[in-house]
């Protein structure tokens, strides 16, 4: 499938030809997102520029019918931004101004091509930080944060994206530009900006984001325990919350992924633990040495060998590079990975642990684990060749498997990456046929004409058997199923 030429003169007249592409080698860049098991081609890719210009070209895809997706940097794990029915992509990477910094009711306005990190950037030095910080925070955009409500390791203290962002601006399916929120809380009437964030780009295009900032805390100890067993390490998790002590971060790596990060980042892990622990508290200076040290007496009786505390500011990035770059680092172990996202509750993570490790040996793959324990969020990784089709096959078989533990262990499905196409339908799994169509029937109420990022979320007809035998979709054809790939690379959240 290709632009009609009618089509594209239109969106070269509103664009200017340079920001229209569908020649072969932009269109197999567009074919997928950070999950590259699945991959299609788009119709085209457009660029617009201003707010008005892509009011315009919505409406004329809207006017002939033609779905289309909006796309940040594609560091999404879920599929989200694969365009299925051939769709448009509609790249949002120029809309990257900072439109206004208001440190006196602490907010921060930005456009969603705007890259994570930049907005800390932009106000470190006033004192602040905008809070939410997935691994991938070097490239992903708040644009793409919005719509998956992402998350990272300390939001376990502050809270996921839905919790810092105060307004927005979209475009409508049809090209209606409308507001939601505001520069400070308390609005009256039904949440929609709530209902919006999290949506996976199927209720709108964003274009502004209104970000609360974060004073930057006096003061953070970040420690590292040392385990000989990871049931050990999730014990540990356990006992500070439960001793009522939350922390900015609790984050763990297991042995297989000690070894890749020593590999690629030397942070000075030991080899020999099976797995460590990353616990940073963080505010204001009176008192937070006693509650360190509370903390690490907690984790030497609930099996650490060994607690160090980072001695400077130096030796706490270096903790923290290890952590954030930890699923670059497994090219140093294996040619590609496909990472989950399941959810459990923080009480079960050695059963589940116990038994990711059981499921991968039982298919003859290593999955190695780097997570948020604080808040049950795993993110196990499963390492398989790229060039062996079985190992891609099995792959996916363990990503079923470990998604149905997950659920058998009352989580869910998703705590940052969302549903795209590849937990679809799972869906299903989780909600009543009835929930679902409410569910559907208020996405309608936004994108009636199922134009904006079709085949995302929900179950879709025809896919349903494939899904739940293992059986990975095949060629996109006139059931517009995504491909399943095998690629080198993958890209961390």
């Amino acid at each position: 499938m290709s632009f009609e030429k009618n089509i594209r003169s239109e969106c070269v007249r509103i664009l200017g030809i340079e920001w229209v592409k569908d020649d072969p080698v932009t269109l197999y860049t567009y074919r997928c997102d950070g999950l590259t098991l699945y991959a299609a081609l788009p119709m085209g890719v457009l660029f617009p520029g201003t707010v008005q210009e892509l009011v315009s070209v919505v409406k004329l895809l809207h006017q002939h019918k033609i779905s289309f997706i909006a796309r940040g940097a594609g560091t999404g794990l879920s599929g989200g931004a694969v365009p299925q029915d051939g769709s448009v992509i509609i790249e949002m990477a120029r809309f990257k101004e900072v439109h206004e910094v208001d440190l006196i009711n602490r907010t921060i306005t930005v456009g969603p091509g705007v890259i994570n990190l930049r907005i800390t950037e932009h106000v470190n030095a006033d004192g602040y930080h905008y809070a939410p910080d997935p691994s991938s925070q070097k490239a992903c955009t708040i644009g793409g944060n919005v719509a998956e409500n992402s998350g990272g390791p300390h939001t376990l203290k502050y809270g996921v994206t839905v919790n810092h962002v105060l307004g927005l601006e979209m475009v409508l399916a049809d090209g209606e530009l409308v507001t939601l929120g505001a520069n400070h809380f308390g609005l009256p009437g039904p949440d929609l900006l709530g209902l919006v964030t999290g949506s996976e780009g199927t209720f709108g295009i964003i274009t502004k984001i209104i970000c609360r900032l974060t004073p930057n805390p006096e003061q953070a100890v970040t420690m590292l325990g040392i385990y000989k067993s990871v049931r050990d390490a999730c014990e540990s998790v356990s006992s500070i919350i439960g001793h009522g002590i939350i922390p900015a971060a609790l984050e763990m790596l297991d042995r297989i992924m000690i070894s890749a990060v020593e590999k690629a980042l030397k942070p000075g892990f030991p080899l020999d633990a099976e797995a460590v622990l990353i616990v940073e508290l963080d505010g204001l200076s009176d008192g937070l040495d006693v509650e360190a040290e509370v903390v690490e007496r907690l984790l030497k009786e609930t099996g650490a060998i060994t607690v160090n505390r980072a001695r400077d500011e130096a030796e706490r990035a270096k903790i923290w590079r290890a952590r954030k770059e930890a699923f670059g680092a497994i090219g140093q172990i294996s040619p590609s990975y496909y990472v989950q996202d399941g959810v459990i509750p923080r009480s079960k993570l050695p059963e589940v642990l116990d038994e990711i490790s059981a499921i991968g040996k039982k298919h003859g793959l290593t999955v190695a684990n780097v997570f948020h324990a604080g808040d049950g969020n795993l993110h196990p990784l499963i390492l398989y060749d790229y060039e062996n089709p079985q190992e891609v096959e099995k792959a996916h078989a363990i990503g079923e498997e470990i998604l149905s533990s997950c659920i058998k262990h009352g989580g869910t499905l998703s705590g940052e990456h969302g549903i795209g196409i590849e937990k679809a339908e799972w869906m299903s799994e989780l909600y009543s046929g009835n929930s679902l169509d409410n569910m559907q029937n208020v996405r309608a109420f936004f994108n009636p004409e199922n134009l904006l990022n079709p085949g995302k979320i929900f179950p879709q007809p025809g896919r349903c058997a494939e899904s739940k035998s293992g059986t990975p979709p095949q060629q996109a054809s006139a059931l517009n199923k995504p491909k399943m790939v095998a690629s080198k690379s993958g890209i961390a959240v």
